[in-house]
């Protein structure tokens, strides 16, 4: 009892410390996006926007089901404590991701010339060619995180996440000083910035090393052979290695080659469904800039509006990842619904998280539409491409409950359906990008986006419905959401209003400063309006509130304690 407790504490102290680390780090990423802009200008944030979105999809293919696969086959191992089937499994995966890498970072960069001609811009070339220097890191960083996840260890993932953001942003900004100091072309300035993707990956995996090195230091003082000719047998025959399990009994391993592929197998499906924003940001990489460039506005005018178009992105992006860290919640407690068999609670799990998902979605989106003017000014210091931000805001709803209804559907066990409603959203994004960017331009890929997410999410969650057996109430999901998004939203404006008024009264011109106090008085009375309405219209009931997962008790007593709940 006392080991089942210790464990349960072990994985909740490790899912704490990274989803901490994810938030920091993810937030330090998606931030530098704001000073990339701001010192580097639009043509520069056009470059970076351009080439960034195919290397997190090349880096998605690569490695993002290789760690969730090694932590499997590690943990599994952990249970008899064969440690040297541990090793050769990393030891074996290592050199595979790390092949993969080098071959990776080879292709891009000989064919970065190609790959410009693609996107029709030969000025992000020197930028693909120096993001390609990360596929030397990154995959072998991402391995040995999956290695430690095995062992229930989230300290190494959480650090070298922290370190690998923190190195990357830094060498972004002292090499945006450097080269805008020296008056660099936009194209150079882009390149520096994308190096920073290669020094963070560095950075990172010199943290999992030192991590890997104590591992193996006390693994050898832990493995005593049980002589010295079987040790050398251990050692140098991998093919036919006997691993000791805790009564003593010979298992014998499956070869090297049947190992990896049953690591790819379990690794492959886990990589489709992870390309959501990688391949959607694609899809306007190869066809945004060019589509443009057709208008007639050359090169350097297509980069400047892409990189206009690309400014809300960092909002959405923070929203989404809010959203991805937050429906692990549910995967566990679903799983474990489905394995006893308990319907009604899946039911009630799957309609608790749309619920809250479609709500804080559509307020940050509603916020983010009605502030647009001030929150533009605050961030990029002008109003280019306000319109555009609005229809860009709405994809914060839709992608978010694209990604809780992906989770949710793998909880029950559905993990393909998902990557394939993806590929639908992504084919529906080109084809409105085709139709509507000759016509409206940023603004048309703007509201490409947002219908080729809401088409994504509508497939996942009417395959949700149909899997668990759900009845969604139209007053929960539309009527009640309605009135408190418009006193949120009314709510946002009158502050907005109210901040404007003050500062014309006192004579100041409207600028950066004046936006920032607009924008920050905007989002404090919608929230403090959201808050209420959410309480007033009973949208959540505290029954429901209990029943999420992990944190439900503790909110619950939290908010009764602030006279929230009675």
């Amino acid at each position: 009892m006392k080991d089942n407790v210790s464990v349960a504490s072990r994985m909740l102290h490790g899912a704490f410390i990274l989803t901490l680390a994810t938030v920091l780090s993810k937030l330090i990423g998606t931030l530098q996006k704001i000073p990339l802009q701001n010192m580097g200008g639009d043509v520069v944030f056009g470059i970076y926007n351009t080439v960034y979105p195919f290397y997190s999809l090349v880096i998605t293919l690569a490695i993002a089901g290789f760690p969730i696969a090694i932590s499997k086959f590690v943990a599994e191992n952990d249970v008899t404590s064969n440690d040297e089937e541990n090793r050769r499994i990393i030891r074996l995966s290592s050199w595979f991701i790390g092949l993969l890498g080098v071959i990776l970072g080879l292709c891009t960069y000989l064919g970065a010339p190609l790959i410009a001609r693609w996107i029709d811009n030969t000025h992000v070339a020197s930028a693909i060619r120096y993001v390609s220097v990360a596929f030397l890191f990154v995959p072998l960083m991402s391995l040995l995180r999956g290695f430690f996840q095995g062992h229930q260890n989230m300290v190494p993932t959480a650090i070298s996440q922290i370190v690998e953001q923190s190195v990357r942003v830094t060498v972004m900004i002292v090499l945006l000083l450097y080269l805008t100091s020296r008056e660099a072309g936009p194209e150079d300035i882009a390149a520096g910035a994308l190096f920073g993707s290669a020094a963070g990956g560095a950075a990172g995996l010199l943290v999992m090393l030192f991590y890997w090195r104590r591992y193996r230091t006390r693994v050898n003082k832990r493995l005593i052979p049980v002589d010295a000719k079987t040790r050398r047998e251990r050692v140098s025959n991998v093919e036919v290695a006997v691993a000791v399990n805790r009564l003593g009994d010979p298992i014998r391993s499956e070869s090297s080659w049947m190992l990896l592929r049953k690591i790819a197998v379990y690794a492959i499906p886990i990589c489709l469904a992870s390309l959501a924003l990688p391949l959607m940001n694609l899809v306007d990489t190869f066809t945004v800039p060019k589509l443009l460039k057709a208008g007639g506005i050359g090169d350097s005018g297509a980069m400047i509006q892409f990189g206009i178009y690309n400014r809300g992105m960092p909002l959405v992006q923070l929203i989404t990842m809010l959203a991805t860290s937050l429906s692990v919640l549910f995967i566990p407690a679903l799983a474990e619904a489905r394995f006893k068999s308990d319907t009604l609670l899946m039911q009630n799990q799957c309609r608790l998280a749309l619920r809250w998902f479609w709500m804080m979605g559509l307020a940050a989106s509603v916020g983010l539409c009605v502030l647009a003017e001030p929150i533009n000014v605050m961030l990029y210091q002008d109003t280019a491409g306000t319109d555009t931000m609005r229809w860009i805001a709405f994809t914060a709803a839709f992608s978010s409950i694209s990604l809780v209804s992906a989770a949710l559907l793998q909880g029950i066990g559905i993990v393909k359906a998902p990557a394939v409603n993806l590929l639908v959203g992504a084919l529906a994004k080109t084809l409105l990008n085709l139709w509507l960017v000759p016509k409206f331009g940023i603004t048309g890929a703007a509201i490409a986006f947002v219908v080729a997410q809401l088409l994504a999410a509508a497939l996942n969650v009417a395959l949700l419905v149909r899997s668990a057996g759900l009845r969604l109430g139209v007053g929960a999901l539309l009527l009640k959401p309605a009135i408190i998004l418009v006193g949120l939203g009314s709510a946002a404006v009158g502050a907005q209003w109210a901040a404007t008024t003050v500062f014309s009264a006192l004579g100041l011109r409207a600028g950066r400063m004046v936006a920032v106090v607009e924008s920050l008085s905007g989002v404090t009375a919608g929230a403090i309006v959201f808050v209420i309405l959410v309480v007033l219209t009973k949208l959540i009931r505290e029954e429901e509130l209990r029943m999420l997962p992990k944190v439900g008790s503790g909110l619950t007593k939290l908010l009764q304690r602030l006279r929230v709940l009675r």
